[in-house]
């Protein structure tokens, strides 16, 4: 068996999927904060439009992705950010974002170039920036996301002998698992020294459209030389299950990464296409889902504030990114929550692989997505404040 994948911890969504089925093995309620998978229902124009499209003899979908579907993006991304971007040249769609970026630095690393293989990513952080690179045969080198630093990554900090010897830089803003958000000079700043150093700067970009106050940028609009970005529908639209999403960015990029993908199997089906081009075109569905996640949001700012817990104010995605009371790390509060039937999801979730193996991953922290409804939201904060009273009692 291939070591890389022998030696990886269990995939985080797949150990939290195995604690909720023995909880419901046990009789107890449920209430899921773990996976980032909300509750609700997909805008029935969304569903139409991939079941009035749903051929009756199925062929195989192209690489490419269609034009329709391609222009429909571009529109949506020019509105949105001011950037246009050529339907034919600058754009893939893909299954969700997780693929995509999984892949690509299977297209990206010559490990040939041995002194040309590192992977920049901070964490905690979304797992598949780290087990990508692994499978890639590249190097993935973390760095520390600090709460004094408003949890940014900072390349400005970072040893100038391993910024020559990096081939790609992840960012992610707003980010998952912290809900933290960059400005623009930020990724100004970012873009700035990966052109200096002749890193591609991939921005994973799939929680801009969660936002509350400000609309969070995309780093194409600090430039688009070397820059690529992973969009998705799983949470603007609520199309976790379709998976679909594009990326986007400098055309050489995008055009090697077309002819890399052929190889892999995952153009995305004509049909969810369809439905994709719908999303992409209305905005009003988008809208209302962020009026939900708003209402969410505030029901656990009130809450975490009544018992005196520690968090990162999200003012985008739908996660809460929270300190664990007493001397208690991330895991064990997230054991003891268990024990109500609360499922969040301990910060050593978001530590890389290498932080664990060298024993440098110590979270104090632990994450919640807003997936239940805002009823089950009502309901669990007083489950949770009967928790909370017993662990503090004891």
């Amino acid at each position: 068996m291939n070591n890389i994948i022998k030696n990886l911890r269990p995939y985080p969504m797949e150990e939290l999927n195995r604690i909720k089925a023995e909880l419901k093995k046990k009789g107890i309620k449920i209430y899921d904060f773990g996976t980032g998978d909300p509750k609700e229902p997909t805008d029935p124009k969304i569903r139409q439009a991939l079941i009035d499209a749903v051929p009756e003899v199925s062929q195989y979908p192209s690489v490419a992705g269609r034009k329709d579907l391609r222009e429909a993006i571009s529109k949506w991304f020019k509105n949105r950010f001011g950037v246009y971007l050529n339907p034919d040249t600058q754009i893939i769609p893909s299954n969700g974002s997780k693929e995509a970026i999984f892949h690509f630095p299977l297209v990206f690393i010559n490990t040939d170039i041995p002194e040309k293989r590192k992977v920049i990513f901070g964490t905690p952080a979304y797992p598949v920036y780290e087990r990508g690179t692994l499978y890639a045969g590249g190097e993935p080198v973390t760095v520390p996301l600090k709460e004094e630093d408003n949890f940014l990554l900072r390349l400005d900090k970072i040893d100038k002998s391993i910024l020559e010897e990096t081939q790609i830089v992840w960012l992610n803003y707003p980010h998952n698992p912290t809900g933290a958000t960059a400005s623009l000079s930020y990724l100004e700043d970012m873009y700035g020294i990966c052109r200096e150093y002749n890193i591609i700067l991939c921005s994973d970009e799939c929680y801009t459209e969660l936002y509350f106050d400000e609309k969070p940028p995309s780093a194409l609009q600090a430039g688009i030389e070397g820059v690529v970005v992973f969009h998705s529908l799983s949470k603007r639209s609520g199309l976790t299950g379709y998976r679909t999403g594009f990326v986007a960015g400098d055309k050489k990029i995008i055009s090697e990464y077309k002819k890399g993908r052929a190889s892999f199997g995952v153009a995305t089906p004509d049909f969810i296409q369809a439905a994709a081009k719908v999303a992409w075109s209305d905005e009003k569905h988008v809208e209302e889902r962020r009026k939900i996640f708003k209402k969410k949001r505030d029901i656990f700012i009130e809450f975490f504030d009544k018992i005196g817990l520690e968090y990162l104010y999200p003012e985008a995605t739908f996660y809460f990114w929270i300190k664990a009371p007493k001397d208690l790390s991330g895991e064990e509060y997230a054991k003891h929550l268990l024990n109500y039937g609360i499922v969040v999801s301990p910060g050593v979730n978001f530590c890389a692989g290498i932080e664990i193996m060298n024993n440098t991953c110590q979270s104090k922290y632990f994450r919640i997505a807003l997936v239940p409804t805002i009823e089950e939201c009502k309901e669990a904060v007083k489950v949770w404040e009967k928790a909370h009273k017993d662990l503090i009692r004891n």
